[in-house]
Parts: C-alpha cells; sequence; structure tokens
C-alpha cells in the first residue's frame, strides 16, 4: 500500500510547488494604476517590490516605499525596508522597518490589490521581459583616475529595474534613513541605457529629462557611464542583488 500512496502524495507536492510558482510569475513585472493625476507603479522583480506615488503633470513626487516579498495563497507579504513617508515623519522605525504588512491581491488580466490603501484594479506594464529586470545594487563608482569598489552595506543605492520602468532609491536597510529616489522608464540595447525620469523626489526640474549613458557588462558587473541630472560626468559599476538582501 506505501507504494501506491507515493505518487499522489508526489503528486500533490508538485501541484502546490507549482501552484505558488505560477502566483509568483503571475505577479511579477511592472503594474500602473492612476487616479486624475496621481499615478502609482508598483515593480515586483526577484522578490522584491517597490511601489511609488507620483505626479508627472505637476512634477511632483508623492512616496515610494518598499523592501522583499512573497505570495501565498492570494496574500501578498511585504517586509519593508524602506519608506520615503514614514522617515519625513519621523515615524519610530520599530514601527515599521522589518516589520510585515499583508495585502490581498488577485491576477487576471489585471491587477486587483488593496496595495494602494483599498481595492484599486492595476493595469499591467511588463513581466520584467529583457535582460536587465532585477535589482541592483551600487558597486563601484570611478572619481578621476581611481576606480573605488564597495561591498553592499546597510547603507545602499539600489537600482530596481522591471522590463520597462527603472528606479533607484538611497536607502538605510538598518536606520530607516530614506535619502532620495528618481524614477521612470527605461530603454536598452546597443550599448546604450537611457532612462526617462517621470518621478525625482529632490526638485521636479527633473522630471521629463533623458538621461543616456554608454553601458556594457563585464564579468557580470553592470558598467555605465555618462552624465547625472546634474550634468556631472558619472562612472557607476553595479552589481545584481541576487540572495542578498
Amino acid at each position: 500500500m506505501k507504494r501506491y500512496l507515493i505518487l499522489p502524495l508526489l503528486a500533490i507536492c508538485i501541484t502546490a510547488w507549482g501552484s505558488q510558482a505560477h502566483q509568483a510569475d503571475a505577479l511579477a513585472g511592472a503594474w500602473h494604476m492612476q487616479q486624475g493625476d496621481i499615478q502609482q507603479t508598483a515593480v515586483f522583480v526577484d522578490g522584491y517590490l517597490s511601489h511609488s506615488t507620483y505626479d508627472v503633470k505637476n512634477k511632483k513626487f508623492i512616496a515610494t516605499r518598499g523592501g522583499t516579498y512573497d505570495v501565498a495563497d492570494g496574500k501578498l507579504t511585504v517586509t519593508w525596508q524602506y519608506d520615503s513617508e514614514k522617515a519625513a515623519n519621523e515615524t519610530p522605525v520599530d514601527t515599521w522597518l522589518g516589520q510585515t504588512s499583508t495585502f490581498a491581491y488577485k491576477v487576471a488580466n489585471t491587477l486587483t490589490t488593496d496595495l494602494s490603501g483599498s481595492e484599486a484594479t492595476w493595469q499591467r506594464i511588463d513581466n520584467n521581459e529583457g535582460p536587465m529586470a532585477g535589482v541592483w545594487y551600487m558597486s563601484g563608482r570611478k572619481q578621476g583616475d581611481e576606480l573605488a569598489q564597495r561591498t553592499l552595506q546597510d547603507r545602499r543605492t539600489l537600482k530596481i529595474l522591471s522590463g520597462k520602468r527603472f528606479q533607484w532609491v538611497a536607502i538605510n536597510i538598518k536606520t530607516g534613513q530614506f535619502s532620495g529616489t528618481g524614477g521612470g522608464t527605461y530603454t536598452f540595447g546597443n550599448g546604450k541605457y537611457t532612462e526617462n525620469i517621470e518621478f525625482f523626489s529632490r526638485g521636479g526640474d527633473r522630471v521629463g529629462m533623458s538621461l543616456p549613458f554608454d553601458d556594457q557588462i563585464i564579468d557580470g558587473q553592470w558598467h555605465h557611464t555618462g552624465k547625472s541630472s546634474a550634468g556631472d560626468p558619472m562612472y557607476e559599476i553595479w552589481s545584481r542583488l541576487n540572495g542578498d538582501r
């Protein structure tokens, strides 16, 4: 009898695993919703979520928050690593940093979730297609003739890319410090990476700018050179975050 029970049990395990994988694949990518001039985007990539709220028309950044996430049984659970509103309001970090929040969600052709505070319908932007989709951290920068490499620290600058959207955030995952962010759409190909800015926490004058960079992958690291939004020359190196969180 034991011999004949193995296959049904194995089938159940495979089905359960496949269901979880399907849920994760269904949610992964970039999503968008808009109410009046206020837009929200949510990017789910490599187990990391970034949720941003902004007003392109009036060049106003409103908020961003993010961290690692898991999905199971129609529930999205986020463990927060940054929250610009809570940092600005000096909300005690022990009440939110590293804490989890759970949201209901359902994916069909659209995403229905209460991530924004109330149940709303989000439209899919992309499915994380493209070679650059993932979470990257700044691992080096060239200043003058010196190229300074750095390991992943609590204080970090991340670049979160879906198939079409980018966002950088400068944060400290231990103190809750939030130093800035910017994001929008990007294009990549033929040695060129271009960011089209839709929100920028340090001033609305950057909104609408396009920043082109020359880029290449060297030993698994992403090198790009060009000019910052302030017009200063820059040479940055980015490495995939992978399992490090």
